[in-house]
């Protein structure tokens, strides 16, 4: 259950999407409301999601986050999270990511799984992910808290929407049946050095437990993931930090690659 009222849910969502907007920094919103709940948080996050939503703007997926026991870990965290994928939010294949719009972006190494079949919560598990699958591909994600100096804990980390920023998404799609999506390797590159790699069992032991939790976590509040639905996994990488003017260039075995720049 909650401890906020809903004009205390409506001014944090407010608060945080104002900064996002305005790609300016705050302090974590436990600070000051220290009683929270997990509850307060996702309501606080579908406060954002409805208002994009009014303004016109469409909601186009949805990511995990902190899936990784290393992110976990990093971030001090105890549960991996979930954010929405705004209209704006997705940049194309090879395109410009303007820095400016964003406070301290850092990227991730992702797999984006998109479905055709709904899944609902509770109870879905591995197998399910994949029989509901139509194809995964490659995805990049700019997470960018907009939370001073990238700190937060987990219940104001959900409420600024998990981070989420901007996507890039491309190379080649493939039938999960035909991969192992727990070896699958990537390799990231900022300005042609490599600086991160992994393998697809970084995220909770396999990439469809990821879609899987984000299932289940989306039951206990009554929704569900529609068939189309555009889901991204959480990091294979660890995040890294990107300048004004770094070029990317991530390689994922059999996938093909996906490259961006910050300008």
């Amino acid at each position: 259950m909650g401890n906020l009222t809903q004009q205390q849910i409506s001014e944090l969502a407010n608060h945080l999407e104002n900064a996002e907007l305005g790609a300016y920094e705050v302090t974590k919103i436990t600070n000051d409301f220290p009683d929270m709940t997990y509850d307060d948080a996702f309501d606080i996050q579908w406060e954002i999601r409805r208002r994009k939503e009014q303004r016109g703007h469409k909601i186009v997926g949805m990511k995990m986050g902190l899936t990784s026991w290393a992110k976990m870990s990093q971030m001090g965290v105890e549960h991996p999270c979930y954010g929405f994928l705004a209209d704006y939010f997705a940049i194309p294949e090879g395109g410009e990511i303007q820095h400016d719009q964003l406070i301290h972006p850092k990227i991730e190494a992702e797999l984006a799984f998109v479905t055709k079949a709904p899944l609902k919560g509770p109870g879905v598990h591995i197998g399910d992910v994949l029989r509901a699958t139509d194809f995964v591909m490659p995805a990049v994600e700019v997470i960018d808290s907009r939370y001073q100096d990238f700190k937060f804990d987990l219940k104001s980390v959900i409420a600024d929407n998990s981070s989420s920023s901007r996507f890039v998404t491309g190379g080649r799609m493939a039938d999960p049946a035909e991969l192992d999506l727990k070896t699958l390797g990537v390799v990231m590159e900022v300005n042609g050095e490599v600086v991160e790699v992994g393998a697809g069992a970084a995220v909770l032991g396999h990439p469809a437990a990821s879609v899987a939790m984000l299932a289940n976590m989306l039951g206990e509040r009554g929704e569900e993931l529609p068939a189309g639905s555009f889901i991204m996994i959480g990091a294979i990488t660890a995040a890294v930090h990107v300048n004004k003017g770094d070029a990317f260039c991530v390689h994922y075995q059999g996938l093909g690659s996906i490259s961006g720049k910050f300008v």
